[in-house]
C-alpha cells in the first residue's frame, strides 16, 4: 500500500497537527494533560532513541566505504585527484562559514528569550546541564586519536572514532585487489542493512515526531512555533549568502562572467527545486556545462564525481543547525569545538551521499553535535521543518556542481566570448 505524502510532508504534517493539539490542550488545562504528557514522552523519546542507535555503526560504515570509494576514484587521474581536493577544501570553508555567519546572525537577531527557554523547557528528555564544559587545546588534540576505537563507539566520541574511520578507509583501498573489495563489501552490506533499520523508524516518524511535538506544545505553547519560524529562516538565510557567494568567486577564479553563469546555471536551478534531488538534476546540469563551453571530457569526468561526492551547502546548513541548537541550550562553544565542527562537516556530507533526506539529517549532523558538546534532543523537532531549507541545499548544491565543473575547465574554455559580455 502507498502511503499519501512524501515521508518529508508527512512528518512535518505531524509536527504541525501535534504542536497545534499541544497549545489547544495547554490553553484547555484539562486534568488528564499531565497524564497524557507522561504517556507522550516516552513514545517520542523511544523514537529518538531508534534513530541514535543507528548512528554509531552508520557514520562508520559510510566513512569506510565512502573513503576506499573516494580513494580509488582519485586514482583516476590527475584532474579527478584535484577535483577530489578542491570539493574537500571548499566544503571545509563552507562548514567554517556557517559557524562563522550562523553564529554572527544569532549576535544580531538572537533567538527570543521567551522562545529558546520555552522550547528548552518544552523539548521532551533533554537536559543541557549534562554537556560538559569544553576542553582545553591541549585536551582536545590528545583526544583525536582513540587509544580505544570501540570504546571511543561505545561513548558516542564522534570526533576520534571518525578520524579511525578515515584511516582505516584509506587503509581498505590500499591493501590488496581481493581483500579490499571483500572487506569493503561487507561494510557496504552492513550500510544496507542498517538503512533498512533506519527506513523503518523513518516509517514511523510522524509518531514520534507528533508526539514530540505535543509535549512541546503543551509545554511551550506558540513560543514553540515562533523558534521554529526563527530557526528556518535563519538556515535558509545562511544558505542563501553562501550561493550568493559562488557567483562572484567563479568570476573571480575561473574568468566566467556572473550573468553567463547565471543564464547558464538557471534551468538546473529550477529542476533543483522542483525535485529537490541533485541526481534527477544532472541533465540539465550537463546542458548548463555545454552553455558555458566546458569542454565535454572535463563534463564528463567531473560533473559524476561532483554529484555523488560534493554537498557545497551540507557543511555550512549541517554546521548552523548544530550552532543554533548550541544557542538554543546556552552551550557556548570554544575554539576547539568549531574546529572540530568545521573538520567534521564535510566528512559527515561526504558519508552522507545517497541517503533519503530525512536519514543524512540526523546521520550528518548528530555526530558533529555530540563532537562539539551540543545536545541533540531538538533534532527531531528541526527534522520536521526541514523541507524548506532542503530545497535551499539543493538549489546551492546544483549551483556549485555545475561551478566547479566550470572551474576545473582550461582556461581558455571557460573564458565567455567578448560578444557574450553585453548580451
Amino acid at each position: 500500500m502507498t502511503l499519501p505524502f512524501s515521508p518529508a510532508t508527512r512528518i512535518l504534517i505531524s509536527l504541525g497537527l501535534g504542536l497545534l493539539a499541544g497549545i489547544a490542550l495547554a490553553e484547555a488545562a484539562p486534568p488528564w494533560l499531565p497524564s497524557l504528557v507522561n504517556v507522550a514522552e516516552p513514545v517520542g523519546n523511544l523514537w529518538l532513541d531508534g534513530l541514535r542507535m543507528t548512528v554509531v555503526p552508520l557514520v562508520f560504515s559510510l566513512l569506510v566505504t565512502g573513503i576506499a570509494s573516494t580513494a580509488a576514484q582519485a586514482l583516476a587521474g590527475r584532474l579527478a585527484l584535484r577535483s577530489l581536493w578542491v570539493f574537500i577544501v571548499l566544503m571545509f570553508l563552507s562548514g567554517l562559514f556557517g559557524v562563522a555567519v550562523v553564529g554572527g546572525m544569532l549576535d544580531l537577531w538572537p533567538i527570543p528569550a521567551a522562545a529558546a527557554e520555552a522550547m528548552r523547557a518544552g523539548i521532551a528528555g533533554v537536559d543541557a546541564s549534562v554537556v560538559p564544559p569544553p576542553a582545553s587545546l591541549a585536551v582536545w588534540l590528545h583526544a583525536i586519536l582513540p587509544q580505544n576505537p570501540i570504546k571511543a563507539a561505545a561513548d558516542g566520541e564522534m570526533l576520534p572514532l571518525v578520524v579511525f574511520a578515515l584511516i582505516f578507509g584509506f587503509a581498505v583501498a590500499r591493501i590488496e585487489r581481493v581483500q579490499g573489495p571483500r572487506l569493503s563489501g561487507w561494510f557496504q552490506a552492513l550500510v544496507d542493512a542498517l538503512l533498512v533499520m533506519v527506513e523503518w523508524v523513518i516509517l514511523v516518524a510522524p509518531i514520534g515526531v507528533f508526539a514530540l511535538a505535543l509535549v512541546l506544545g503543551a509545554r511551550a505553547g506558540v513560543a514553540a512555533a515562533g523558534a521554529l519560524a526563527h530557526y528556518v529562516l535563519l538556515i535558509v538565510l545562511v544558505q542563501v549568502l553562501i550561493i550568493a557567494l559562488i557567483y562572484p568567486l567563479l568570476a573571480l577564479f575561473a574568468r566566467i562572467p556572473v550573468r553567463r553563469f547565471a543564464r547558464a546555471v538557471a534551468p538546473a536551478q529550477a529542476v533543483a527545486t522542483s525535485t529537490q534531488s541533485s541526481l534527477a538534476s544532472l541533465p540539465a546540469m550537463i546542458e548548463s556545462c555545454q552553455a558555458l563551453e566546458v569542454p565535454a571530457p572535463v563534463t564528463a569526468l567531473v560533473m559524476p564525481m561532483a554529484v555523488s561526492l560534493f554537498r557545497f551547502t551540507g557543511p555550512v546548513a549541517n554546521v548552523g543547525v548544530v550552532v543554533y541548537s548550541a544557542a538554543l541550550f546556552g552551550v557556548h562553544l570554544s575554539t576547539g569545538q568549531i574546529v572540530a565542527g568545521a573538520l567534521l562537516a564535510p566528512l559527515m556530507s561526504l558519508a552522507a551521499v545517497g541517503l533519503p533526506g530525512q536519514v543524512s539529517f540526523f546521520t550528518s549532523i548528530a555526530p558533529i553535535c555530540l563532537a562539539m558538546g551540543v545536545p541533540v534532543g531538538a533534532l527531531p523537532l528541526l527534522l520536521a521543518v526541514e523541507t524548506i531549507p532542503d530545497i535551499f541545499r539543493t538549489i546551492g548544491n546544483v549551483t556549485a556542481d555545475v561551478a566547479v565543473t566550470a572551474a576545473m575547465a582550461p582556461a581558455p574554455a571557460a573564458m565567455a566570448p567578448t560578444t557574450e559580455l553585453s548580451g
